[in-house]
């Protein structure tokens, strides 16, 4: 049964979903912030929704928002919101945005959300309930060897410019036995239900993959960054997996 903080969650990203899709394809005006990233209006119309109903049902929890920042960091609980991840998706019309809410408890991502409304699939999990993918349970794939692997690789510029660790990158791409670049969300859910073995990134926002670390640990999977550390704020690459394959996937970037 689901907790009350992830019925919340839910909600949340429902009531986002229906910001984002009512402004979808309605030519908005793009800004960029500091960070060159692009922002429209649906990315902080949506970010407000979300955070206005997890602050009215949960007041003492914080707040780590895409759009407006870290609020009450010191909480024992704080919601890690990304509200429309996949702007530039978004503002070239094609469906592969979503709406990612995850929830870190004493410093563990123990629940996440990811909404994909145009796409239409929803994913959930949270700590010790198991992944859910429009409602039935998800379980990562059984592939054991590298030759087998279906692998998905996104956001490689870090990776590229590294030199010998894009050299390790492409050794193991040839190894493999299909290499995609699904991106975003979408990798993360294949990954969940057992159809691709192996995410790669390397340039990534803590925000874009918080709540997909939780949906993959939780269908079976194991995710780390690419060195094998552990996920947090600070993260910046993402190695996730079905499990069987991990250590054979470090194995091969470490070399």
């Amino acid at each position: 049964m689901a907790s009350t903080e992830l019925q919340v969650a839910l909600d949340a990203a429902h009531a986002a979903a229906e910001v984002i899709q009512g402004l979808y394809r309605r030519n908005l005006d793009v800004r960029l912030k500091a960070d060159k990233s692009p922002v429209t209006e649906a990315d902080v119309r949506a970010e407000q929704v979300i955070h206005e109903l997890l602050q009215a049902r949960f007041p003492g929890y914080g707040f780590y928002g895409e759009e407006t920042g870290r609020h009450a960091m010191d909480a024992d609980n704080i919601w890690v919101v990304d509200p429309l991840d996949g702007t530039k998706s978004f503002v070239r019309e094609m469906p592969f945005f979503s709406t990612q809410i995850a929830l870190l408890r004493a410093g563990r991502l123990v629940l996440g959300v990811s909404y994909a409304g145009e796409y239409g699939e929803i994913a959930w999990a949270e700590q010790g309930g198991g992944a859910f993918l429009d409602g039935k349970p998800v379980h990562v794939s059984a592939t054991g060897a590298l030759d087998d692997a279906f692998v998905s690789a996104g956001n490689l510029k870090t990776l590229a410019q590294s030199g010998a660790d894009w050299t390790r990158f492409g050794a193991l791409a040839a190894r493999v036995n299909r290499l995609r670049g699904y991106g975003d969300f979408l990798h993360y859910h294949l990954l969940a239900r057992g159809a691709l073995d192996v995410v790669i990134e390397s340039d990534i926002n803590i925000l874009d993959i918080a709540a997909l670390t939780v949906i993959v640990r939780e269908a079976g999977g194991t995710v780390s960054e690419l060195d094998g550390s552990a996920i947090d704020l600070d993260s910046t690459t993402i190695l996730a997996t079905n499990g069987a394959l991990h250590a054979p996937v470090l194995a091969a970037m470490r070399r």
